[in-house]
């Protein structure tokens, strides 16, 4: 069967949240950086920046996962519990950025996955955190506002 669309009373509303979301989605390397706590001043050295493996921060309630240890230079805090409440495929998109973005190596090819490389700017990696917190807040807001699911029969 073909996919049957509902028609529903305020269809404008949920076009506007569709647009608003694809903008944010689609945009999300280039976005304004959530004001976390812990970024990097503008001249830290790429060394400094380097990551392997993401971490959320010992010594924080990670319960809440307010704080990421992204190397042992740098912990971002500040992080919104609400930044979580956005999810794909039931996980955090900031959970599935730390799982990811990660330093691995493939047992049977021996080949490193280094997202270091992915970029660049030696910062990519830990504004792009930055980022994700603000696209996932930005996405709660949107859903949250969502009209009432009326549909015309």
């Amino acid at each position: 069967m073909i996919p049957r669309i509902p028609l529903v009373k305020d269809f404008w509303g949920f076009s506007k949240a569709g647009r608003g979301l694809a903008e944010w989605h689609l945009n999300y390397e280039t976005v304004a950086p959530w004001a976390v706590d812990g970024l990097p001043p503008a001249n830290a050295s790429a060394t400094s920046l380097r990551v392997e493996k993401m971490r959320f921060s010992k010594g924080f309630d990670l319960h809440a996962k307010s704080a990421i240890a992204v190397n042992s230079h740098y912990t971002l805090s500040g992080i919104p519990e609400d930044a979580y409440r956005y999810t794909v495929n039931g996980k955090s998109a900031i959970e599935w950025l730390i799982d990811r973005y990660q330093v691995k190596t493939d047992k049977a090819s021996g080949i490193v996955n280094d997202p270091n490389l992915y970029s660049d700017d030696p910062r990519y990696i830990i504004d792009l955190v930055a980022r994700m917190v603000r696209v996932s807040m930005e996405s709660v807001a949107i859903i949250d506002s969502l009209p009432k699911l009326d549909i015309i029969e």
